[in-house]
């Protein structure tokens, strides 16, 4: 049954490292591959291993509008300059409803990710490489981050890892990287610009597989899940990149 599954999905067109700038330029998006993420995080195998063991304890997500279960995840704010990391204090989500009609305009507190993940040089190398990425396209020193380990299960039968439908994140660029898939069918991610009817969809399927987009020219979906097993889950890292400050309500400073 599995094996039909894959056979069914759509998979990217891998980007090379050397790629990536010319290909974000002429599309919007690019996909890299699981040997180019690995060669960025810079870490050993078992530190790897221990950081993607962490998606086991998230706590679950408290504010879907839809009463799902099915969403757990924890969130971090980060000031990113090139290799510099400074962790701020622990503060709440927030989105305007232009950008999410469905979870916008509240401050969403979700559990903060575990010191010694958010401090790992798996996270720290992946951060400062899309900050410096990013950098060099818009010429922004410092870039306003935040990190949520996501994970999507069937436990209500059914996963929706964006039940706001497609959408932008309101910032400059976007990352999510695929940690896990276990046991489930759909999942899959279709990308749209947003001044054209010109789309693409695939499949991420193999851990470690990075999409880098850019929020101004890009929406963005991934399709519900369902489990081929007892119970399926998809685990992401998303990593947000915004100039000048966090996105907030006009209360921060």
């Amino acid at each position: 049954m599995e094996n039909k599954h894959k056979q069914q999905r759509l998979e990217p067109n891998h980007t090379s490292l050397a790629q990536l700038a010319s290909t974000i330029d002429a599309q919007g998006y690019a996909v890299l591959s699981p040997d180019d993420v690995i060669s960025l995080l810079k870490a050993p195998s078992q530190e790897v291993s221990q950081v993607a063991a962490s998606w086991d304890s998230l706590s679950m997500d408290q504010y879907l509008k839809d009463g799902g279960k099915y969403r757990q995840r924890r969130h971090a704010s980060i000031k990113v300059n090139r290799s510099h990391v400074d962790i701020v204090p622990h503060r709440a989500h927030w989105q305007p409803t232009t950008y999410n009609a469905l979870h916008g305009g509240m401050h969403r507190w979700f559990e903060p990710i575990k010191h010694e993940v958010i401090t790992s040089s798996v996270i720290h190398n992946v951060l400062t490489w899309f900050a410096d990425f990013a950098s060099k396209i818009d010429n922004v020193p410092i870039w306003f981050s935040e990190v949520h380990q996501f994970r999507i299960d069937t436990s209500d039968g059914i996963g929706r890892p964006t039940p706001e439908g497609a959408h932008r994140d309101g910032v400059d660029w976007v990352a999510v990287l695929l940690i896990a898939r276990h046991e489930i069918k759909g999942g899959e991610t279709r990308v749209f610009e947003v001044d054209t009817p010109n789309g693409q969809r695939f499949t991420l399927d193999t851990p470690w597989s990075l999409l880098v987009l850019n929020d101004r020219r890009i929406i963005h979906e991934t399709t519900p899940i369902q489990p081929t097993g007892e119970k399926g889950w998809r685990d992401t890292l998303v990593i947000t990149l915004k100039a000048d400050s966090f996105l907030n309500d006009g209360t921060e400073s």
